[in-house]
């Protein structure tokens, strides 16, 4: 099992996220409608798994099959919709660190619940911290085990998600959630 990494939060993770945001939008226009840093490299101060996490809402999936070819000429891998979520998976081996792209439709359920996670995190910084304690433990703990280790997360973000003012999306989304 591959060892779960986790990194002290770098400054440079925004900046990188909008140099990868940029490339995107240009490789994928024009059926990109907007695009989202998300995960916890998206928090600052947040210890994080070395890869930037990106949502890219698209305009058509009926143009998947494009956009799958542009990706895979440039250098992405395609997992498909691995937790059936309506989350394409794509992931490229940049450096300084690896990146993780997920396209969705508009008002898809996981990535709404990701974008209401990462703000509360965002606007809570006690919050974030309790999320960053859980996950060192979870990763030590999981000997890399990433079902232990993602799941392990599950009842803390069920809890943030519950507890959101805004109820963008329904509590218990599918999906992968950092």
């Amino acid at each position: 099992m591959t060892r779960i990494t986790l990194v002290e939060y770098d400054p440079c993770w925004p900046s990188l996220f909008d140099e990868l945001a940029s490339a995107i939008a240009t490789l994928l226009s024009p059926y990109i409608r907007e695009i989202h840093h998300v995960g916890s490299t998206a928090v600052p101060g947040l210890a994080a798994k070395p890869k930037i996490d990106i949502d890219a809402v698209v305009t058509d999936l009926n143009a998947l099959h494009e956009l799958n070819a542009r990706l895979l000429n440039a250098g992405y891998a395609f997992h498909g919709d691995p937790y059936a979520s309506g989350l394409w998976t794509f992931t490229s081996q940049t450096r300084p660190c690896g990146t993780r792209l997920y396209l969705c439709e508009d008002g898809n359920a996981a990535h709404a619940a990701r974008l209401l996670f990462r703000d509360h995190l965002r606007g809570q910084p006690e919050h974030a911290r309790r999320y960053e304690t859980l996950k060192k433990r979870l990763a030590k703990e999981a000997e890399g085990n990433w079902d232990i280790y993602t799941h392990g997360k599950r009842a803390f973000i069920d809890e943030v998600l519950a507890a959101s003012e805004t109820k963008k999306a329904p509590p218990f989304p599918a999906g992968p959630l950092y």
